[in-house]
Formats: C-alpha cells, structure tokens, sequence
C-alpha cells in the first residue's frame, strides 16, 4: 500500500482511546513493556497465539520484529499461561492466526511459513484444537483479510481473500475495514469507526458496536485486532 505519514501523537491518543473502550465494556489491560526501538511493537498481537492456558510464542518472520517478543513473554507468563517458543526455521506472527472455537485458521504467506504452522499444531491440538492452514498471497496477515464473529461466521473483504471455500461460512463485507472486529462478548463488537456500511450490516444482524478512530495505524496495514491480545481463559485473571 502506499505510505503515507503517521502522527505519533495522534496514534498515542487513539491507543489511549482503544485501551479506554476495551476498559469499558468490561475488560481488564495489562501493558507489555514500551519498546521505543521496535515501531512496530503497537501491534502486540503479532507476539503470541494463546489457546486455553497455553501461550505460543510468535518467531516473526520479519527479523526487525524478533525483539518485540520478550516483553510480551513476560507479561502472559505473568498471568500464569504457560509458554512454548516457536523455534527456528519456523516464523509465525499472531496476526496470521484466526480461532473460530476450536479450530485454528493460519496463513500461509509472507511471515509465517509451513514450520510454524506445524510447531503451533503440535502445541495446540492436544489441547483439542484443530489447525487449518489458510494459503494468503494478497495480505500481510491473514487476520488483514478475514476474522470472525462470535456465532463463528468468518467475515472478510473478499477482493484480498484467496479461496473462501477455507470457510464453512464466509460473510463478504462491503468495506475493507468491516472485516475486521474484535469481540468483546457475544452481542459487542470493536469495529473501526471508518465502515459505516459494515456497521450497518452488523447492527442489522444485532450486534452491539463499539467504534474506535485508528486511522494512524490503517496507515501502517493495522487493524482493530492488531493493538492487543485478547485472554479470555486466562488462569490468573480475565484480560
């Protein structure tokens, strides 16, 4: 995509203002340490896949992003999840991985190749999780292309969307940024404040929305997933 500039005091009032929103339709945040040298540390997501009370550590597939992982450590094995690292050659980002209930969507693409998929697999499916590998050549990250609303539809803009038919249900979305949510219970929804189409259809099929401006982290190929890590099992807490 085409770059354009990125107001860093902006996007830090649209961070503030996503971590606002979570807090308020009753979640709990932790922070992962500051990264000041890696600009691409926003979107913690990328750092760890976590199913149950197991947390895959991510090896991104961008090398400038490695240091990022550290710190998120720390902070889940804060909460008690225990932790597996993905090791070389395999690469994963957490941005690749889309769970639907027990069944675990991840591209295959540019940061995360065959060897970290089978790594995740072999961490995740004796946990009762099936791993489904989702070929991407149009996206960074398979979550910039599809997520999933809490009913399990898989939601996407189908212009990036390699083969929907990966789906047992695929829902197209009419703007790019409405296919991706992030839910924050079973009626919520977080949603991007920039789709009001998408809002429509969402709130026609009787979805609660909450909207967020993250307009400086579009500019970077970012989403409403991106800013965090949502733990819903967590074996110390909720967040």
């Amino acid at each position: 995509m085409e770059r354009t500039p990125v107001s860093a005091d902006l996007a830090l009032q649209q961070w503030h203002a996503y971590v606002a929103a979570l807090e308020a339709n009753g979640w709990s945040t932790v922070p992962v340490g500051a990264a000041p040298d890696c600009p691409d540390s926003a979107f913690v997501e990328d750092t760890m896949v976590v199913f149950r009370d197991v947390a895959v550590l991510a090896r991104p597939g961008a090398d400038e992003r490695k240091p990022e992982v550290p710190a998120a450590a720390e902070a889940v094995q804060a909460l008690g999840y225990r932790t597996v690292a993905i090791e070389a050659p395999g690469t994963l980002d957490g941005g690749d991985v889309l769970k639907v209930g027990s069944t675990i969507y991840v591209g295959l693409g540019g940061r995360t190749n065959a060897d970290g998929i089978a790594q995740l697999a072999a961490a995740f499916e004796p946990l009762g999780a099936t791993v489904v590998t989702v070929p991407i050549t149009k996206v960074l990250h398979l979550k910039s292309a599809v997520t999933a609303l809490p009913d399990g539809t898989v939601i996407g803009w189908e212009p990036v969307v390699d083969d929907v038919s990966v789906f047992p249900t695929f829902l197209a979305m009419p703007e790019e940024s409405g296919s991706h949510v992030v839910i924050l219970d079973e009626r919520t929804l977080l949603i991007s404040d920039d789709c009001p189409q998408s809002a429509a259809l969402l709130e026609a099929r009787g979805y609660r929305l909450v909207k967020v401006d993250i307009s400086e982290y579009i500019k970077l190929e970012g989403c409403v997933t991106c800013l965090s890590v949502r733990l819903r099992d967590a074996p110390s807490t909720r967040t």
